[in-house]
């Protein structure tokens, strides 16, 4: 595979911008968790992404600890009743699972990408 000289961006930088693993620039998705074919900047094929359960097994450990966290903290500060608990805690489930989907989906490409993955390497 001939690769295109790109100054190659940080998986970190990949995963904020949820830009292109290889150039950095062009957009990784063309929806909410669809992605594009191909790089619209370096044209990179995009087939090969598949990042499969791994980010929801990062949300399941990340937002598991952030709310059950606050849920004792709040249940032995204050005690109120479970209303309030549900009140609280599923739509705070629910808003950071889907924040922290997109950028861990790319998160799980770039790295991919990075280790060659894509290419049926394994050493």
């Amino acid at each position: 595979m001939h690769k295109v000289p790109y100054q190659a961006p940080s998986p970190i930088a990949v995963m904020v911008k949820t830009s292109c693993p290889r150039c950095g620039e062009g957009r990784l998705f063309k929806g909410f968790l669809s992605l594009n074919k191909e790089c619209s900047v370096c044209k990179l094929d995009l087939a090969f992404a598949d990042s499969g359960d791994g980010p929801a097994i990062f949300i399941i450990f990340i937002v598991g600890f952030l709310v059950a966290t606050a849920f004792l903290y709040v249940e032995l500060t204050y005690q109120p009743p479970y209303w309030v608990h549900a009140l609280l805690w599923l739509p705070m489930i629910m808003i950071l699972s889907l924040l922290l989907l997109r950028p861990l989906k790319a998160l799980m490409i770039v790295l991919q990408y990075k280790n060659d993955a894509h290419e049926g390497n394994i050493d």
